[in-house]
């Protein structure tokens, strides 16, 4: 009996909460109903009380849902399912083949398809990827076998976790990692990797007070044996036109610090270099980069008006070649890691497809493609279009958000609100502790190790011994009927 009388009382007590719930629940909705008529801001929620506060929940969490209920494998931007699903799969060392047929619909206007040759490559015959030397002609010159490097993506931008594990990973990997424009942080060095220092329009961790070039600080980031290479930054693909944007709930003491800004106050660079004036102001600062620090110093742009292409090379050639930039990084206009306004990231620059085309040709026509170095980025998180880019002309290729996904990035697109559900590009510390960067450094390595194996099996597959063979005579794009044409016939009619 004793053990029924407690039962029953058990059961008041939840039948009693339950109705406290629901009163509560009905107060709520009550309290609800007269703000939602009360209000006037949202027209929905005042026609529709209540009921209509549901419309503004389902468009908030469409965005994040979208992709695992509604999205086709193929269908879903800026990076599609099978996308991401390669990379996570790489990042993770577990089986990246498919089974039952691709996915891809190759028949799509503007789909590349690389030409297998009768005579594949044998593993007898393969050869690794030559060491490729940038800045032949500086006191200390940077040599690398590697051809898939890590891109831009400043310490603020990202948390301190996930630069430390693209850090390591990348020293595991033995590829570069760039800094982005925020400045050189002890967790870019913390790894040990090779370091690519990019100066950005705000100069971030090499200004003066007013925010010009400081020789100092510049010989001070070059003492570092782990910076290899300085890449002064015009403009970026995800807002051409317009400098670096760190909103403020971004901006810690820690990173206020070094960048030498207010903490907690929005962080926005200028729109470009105060020094630059004309083509010839771009030079000066390469020349002068190079001579303080004695590293391959290059400039990162994204393709628009190709006007200021023929003036930077036409001053090149009446300066000299050794005036030129030891490298090219060219940027794609449809995104990227950054906070950016929609009207830039949407419809601002060309895109690689058109960008990269037009900087080799024009390399090739004067005569500094072996001068110059070129780094194609933007999107290239997957083989196939790391070889197309090497096809084209690129010597080596620069993947950020490849790498954002080996670190486990969902694509939940919250990296401008500092509050990443996965610990990447928040600096809230309860988000940081599922970022454990022993663990994703090593998925940074495995993608980037993988990446490099599967683009040499496509250059096998054409028959040749190492990707940077492949040229333009192994890849064809699908036209509006259907039919494919060869990349130099495609590009033929490119107009600068």
């Amino acid at each position: 009996m004793e053990n029924i009388s407690w039962i029953t009382e058990g059961l008041n007590f939840l039948a009693s909460l339950f109705l406290l719930a629901v009163g509560l629940g009905v107060l709520a909705i009550i309290y609800m109903y007269f703000v939602d008529k009360k209000q006037t801001k949202q027209a929905i929620r005042h026609n529709y009380p209540v009921v209509g506060r549901f419309r503004y929940l389902f468009e908030k969490q469409g965005e994040f849902f979208r992709q695992y209920f509604f999205s086709q494998d193929r269908e879903e931007m800026p990076f599609n399912r099978a996308e991401r699903s390669w990379v996570y799969r790489a990042a993770k060392k577990a089986d990246r083949s498919i089974a039952f047929g691709s996915t891809r619909l190759l028949e799509t206007e503007g789909a590349i398809m690389f030409m297998n040759t009768a005579f594949p490559t044998l593993d007898t015959d393969a050869a690794p990827s030559k060491p490729l030397t940038v800045g032949e002609g500086c006191r200390h010159p940077y040599t690398t076998s590697k051809i898939c490097h890590i891109s831009g993506m400043s310490f603020g931008a990202l948390s301190r976790p996930a630069v430390q594990a693209l850090s390591k990973g990348a020293a595991k990997a033995g590829c570069w990692m760039n800094t982005g424009e925020g400045g050189l942080s002890p967790y870019h060095l913390e790894g040990g990797c090779d370091v690519v220092f990019q100066i950005g329009t705000a100069k971030y961790g090499v200004r003066n007070s007013e925010g010009h070039l400081d020789d100092d600080k510049l010989m001070e980031v070059a003492a570092h044996p782990e910076v290899k290479m300085f890449e002064i930054k015009l403009s970026q693909g995800a807002k051409p036109g317009k400098g670096g944007i760190l909103p403020g709930v971004k901006v810690t003491p820690e990173i206020a610090k070094i960048r030498g800004i207010p903490v907690g106050h929005d962080s926005i660079s200028p729109n470009g270099h105060i020094e630059f004036k004309n083509v010839g102001d771009i030079l000066d600062m390469i020349h002068r980069v190079r001579e303080v620090t004695g590293k391959p110093t290059g400039i990162k742009a994204v393709i628009g008006d190709t006007t200021w292409l023929d003036d930077f090379f036409d001053e090149v050639e009446k300066r000299g070649v050794e005036s030129a930039p030891d490298f090219f990084t060219v940027d794609s206009a449809d995104g990227g890691t950054g906070a950016a306004p929609q009207s830039l990231m949407d419809y601002m620059g060309l895109p690689l497809k058109e960008g990269l085309p037009i900087l080799v040709n024009t390399l090739k026509e004067r005569n500094l493609k072996q001068r110059v170095k070129i780094i194609a980025s933007g999107k290239l998180v997957v083989p196939s279009k790391v070889a197309w880019a090497l096809a084209i002309g690129a010597d080596f290729i620069a993947s950020a958000r490849g790498n954002m996904f080996a670190l486990g990035c969902i694509q939940a697109l919250h990296c401008n609100k500092d509050t990443c559900p996965t610990g990447i590009t928040t600096h809230n510390p309860k988000l940081q502790q599922g970022l454990n960067p022993i663990d994703k450094a090593e998925r940074v390595a495995n993608y980037n190790r993988y990446l490099h194996y599967d683009l040499e099996l496509i250059a096998h597959s054409c028959g040749v011994s190492e990707p940077r063979e492949l040229d333009r005579n192994h890849v064809r794009i699908v036209m509006e009927n259907g039919l494919s044409v060869s990349l130099d016939k495609y590009y033929s009619n490119l107009n600068r």
